[in-house]
């Protein structure tokens, strides 16, 4: 072949014209070939059951993102749902702990909501839809959480299906939080969202000017937001914890996770007797700050006993309405001049913030990726909250292959 100077110019602008369509549209799945036409979704039909169901991925429109899933975190709002439908979704595409790859994209979208530069074939998680609340920011200062937006995983269907991270693909459209996180490994991606709860709680507790690196903390409630909430305080240097819990394996994980002694409440007769176990635990003092993690309200009741004169409470175990607690304001509050903050989910600067903690919780050695006990594939999605449920394991996590 006669290959001149023209021919080769010629050449060279075809190919970099095939990439720049190739990276503006992102027409190929990252390693995979071709993106299909459909996608296989999990889809809560009915209390306690889910069904596979294909649906057509839709065009990739200049502002929208298509990731492929590569896997979600089961949450106990997840389980609620399945359980009561207390949101009243159902028929839904559940999951939003969730992760992927993009593989394509709009030519608008150019980077993540924190500035971050976003192409085909990063990895990425989501954290709200905006309303139209211009409170909701990614720099707010008053604090503003994520109930105030929408979230994928939590969405009423629509004409696209692909609204949770229950799937193969996800369909990100305009408007929506993303987040580079292509630094982070599968199962740190997959416990960002249930990390970020903490660190936004952790964040809430060091409002009342109470909770400090040498404070006496109490975590009552062991699962994975109390085990996340003591790592939390131990990146933070707190060192000072006792974990409250009724079952000695995640009593035992607490103290991989950083808590220096821990209470069987099963051990005890009787809240006062309870209280002189954890007051034991600390060498013979109330805890300066409790975090209540659990979603009993025997659990708020109690907490109240734990905690000295002029300490401080952080409350964040009711994602739903767990019902009432009875408490004697006289005795639990006035008296005792506690201060209380409530918590509830996130900020989107809490999210961000979740991304250095998982590195640093991962640098002083704490085992934050063993929360992850269990890993289904999506077809077996009925399975894996059936152990969740059961209480079998900590994290439950549906990955496709």
């Amino acid at each position: 072949m006669d290959i001149n100077s023209s021919n080769i110019e010629q050449i060279v602008k075809q190919v970099l014209a095939e990439m720049g369509n190739r990276t503006s549209a992102g027409a190929s799945s990252s390693g995979n070939g071709t993106i299909p036409k459909t996608a296989h979704v999990a889809f809560l039909t009915g209390l306690e059951k889910f069904e596979i169901k294909e649906y057509p991925i839709p065009e990739v429109g200049d502002d929208d993102i298509l990731v492929k899933v590569e896997g979600c975190g089961v949450c106990g709002t997840d389980a609620h749902e399945y359980k009561r439908d207390p949101f009243g979704l159902i028929p839904v595409a559940l999951g939003h702990e969730g992760t992927g790859e993009i593989v394509k994209m709009g030519k608008n979208v150019t980077k993540d909501s924190a500035g971050k530069a976003l192409k085909v074939g990063d990895k990425v998680v989501t954290c709200m839809i905006f309303k139209d609340n211009p409170d909701i920011t990614m720099y707010d200062l008053n604090k503003q959480n994520v109930g105030g937006a929408d979230v994928y995983g939590l969405l009423p269907d629509d004409d696209v299906h692909l609204n949770g991270w229950f799937s193969d693909y996800l369909f990100i459209r305009k408007g929506s939080t993303i987040f580079n996180v292509s630094d982070l490994d599968l199962d740190s991606r997959i416990l960002i969202e249930p990390c970020a709860v903490l660190v936004h709680a952790v964040e809430r507790a060091k409002t009342t000017g109470i909770l400090r690196f040498n404070s006496r903390v109490v975590v009552q409630g062991c699962g994975p937001i109390g085990l996340i909430c003591i790592a939390v305080l131990r990146t933070m240097g707190v060192e000072n914890i006792v974990a409250v819990d009724g079952n000695e394996k995640r009593l035992a994980f607490a103290k991989e996770m950083g808590a220096c002694a821990s209470v069987n409440f099963k051990d005890f007769k009787g809240i006062e007797a309870m209280a002189d176990g954890v007051k034991a635990a600390f060498g013979g003092y109330l805890a300066d700050f409790a975090f209540q993690c659990t979603g009993s309200p025997a659990g708020h009741s109690n907490i109240y006993k734990f905690i000295r004169n002029g300490g401080g409470l952080c409350e964040l175990g009711f994602f739903i309405n767990g019902g009432d607690a009875t408490i004697n304001p006289h005795f639990d509050i006035c008296s005792k001049e506690i201060t209380t903050v409530g918590s509830w989910v996130y900020t989107l600067r809490d999210y961000a913030t979740t991304f250095d903690f998982l590195k640093r919780a991962q640098a002083i050695g704490l085992p934050i990726k063993k929360l992850i006990t269990h890993k289904y594939p999506l077809e077996q999605i009925n399975d894996a909250f059936v152990t969740n449920l059961k209480q079998e394991g900590l994290k439950i996590a549906i990955v496709n292959k």
